[in-house]
């Protein structure tokens, strides 16, 4: 039995993780089991949907991608799954198609936005004593 074409990748957002198994199929997206067109909410599904929506529907035609996620909040595991799904295309292009189509992807997905491909090193600061939060101090009084 020939070894299957695949590559994991994962995409970051805060806490959220999302792990992408990227290989030759049909062009099925599954995120945890569930196919990527019932994502919520409705709003952010063209968030999720964007790579898809930017690189057309040949592009993915000859690939499945499941992902798994897990941590953060609804927004952030979305923005991690998105990440997840541009990064392991390119992976996959790079590995078993050709380098002249992986770098035209990579392209046009750092064009249209960097975080696509590019996780974003923001994390929340811990709150210090003396006051509310990380930054904030309590009000002074004299009297």
């Amino acid at each position: 039995m020939p070894p299957v074409e695949s590559v994991q990748v994962f995409g970051r957002k805060k806490t959220a993780v999302a792990v992408a198994h990227c290989k030759k199929g049909r062009g099925l997206i599954k995120i945890n089991g569930c196919p990527i067109q019932f994502v919520q909410p409705q709003t952010l599904r063209t968030k999720v949907l964007e790579p898809v929506l930017l690189l057309g529907l040949a592009r993915f035609q000859n690939v499945d991608i499941r992902l798994r996620v897990k941590g953060g909040g609804y927004t952030s595991q979305l923005y991690a799954i998105r990440q997840a799904i541009s990064k392991s295309l390119v992976a996959y292009y790079q590995k078993f198609v050709d380098e002249a189509s992986k770098q035209e992807i990579k392209e046009i997905l750092t064009s249209y936005d960097r975080t696509l491909l590019v996780a974003d090193p923001r994390r929340c600061e811990p709150k210090k004593f003396g006051g509310p939060s990380a930054r904030a101090r309590y009000q002074k009084s004299y009297r």
